[in-house]
């Protein structure tokens, strides 16, 4: 099985969803779907229907989780020594070089992204052209309006 990068963080993250899919929402959907059977006709129960499907659901995402938290590969971004070049868990400070705008952003594991947090996934485009660039070094990003050119201005491993 490869390897799922991820810091710490988003490691807890998901081990957190999965202990509630297993000791909240199953029980809690097994009572449902107890209870809705008590009501009778099960062809024409939409409280049945309902919870079954969100039992799916659930047993879906647990299995899911299962996997995903038997190959997590937990990175402390404090303990790299990169040499200042940018690698996973890095938080950078950026500048686009045409409209000088800042922005910082730290490379995480693709189930720990978030763009509004300042959390970008390793295997978006933005972070693929930053991997292995330096202070100093101008990325080139294939955006949906265009390529854009980013200026790193620092590189920290917090």
């Amino acid at each position: 099985m490869t390897a799922i990068p991820i810091t710490a963080r988003g490691a807890e993250m998901l081990k957190t969803e999965l202990n509630r899919l297993r000791s909240i929402d199953r029980p809690a959907v097994i009572q449902a779907i107890r209870d809705a059977r008590e009501k009778g006709d099960l062809s024409e129960n939409a409280e049945y229907e309902a919870a079954r499907e969100r039992q799916g659901f659930i047993e879906g995402r647990i299995k899911e989780l299962e996997s995903k938290v038997a190959a997590l590969q937990v990175i402390d971004p404090r303990g790299i020594d990169a040499g200042g070049r940018i690698v996973f868990g890095a938080t950078v400070e950026l500048e686009e070089v045409q409209s000088g705008t800042r922005v910082k952003y730290q490379i995480v594991g693709d189930d720990e992204a978030d763009i509004k947090a300042g959390l970008i996934s390793v295997s978006s485009p933005i972070a693929r052209a930053l991997i292995g660039k330096s202070e100093g070094d101008v990325a080139e990003v294939a955006a949906p309006a265009g390529p854009r050119e980013y200026e790193v201005i620092d590189v920290r491993y917090i």
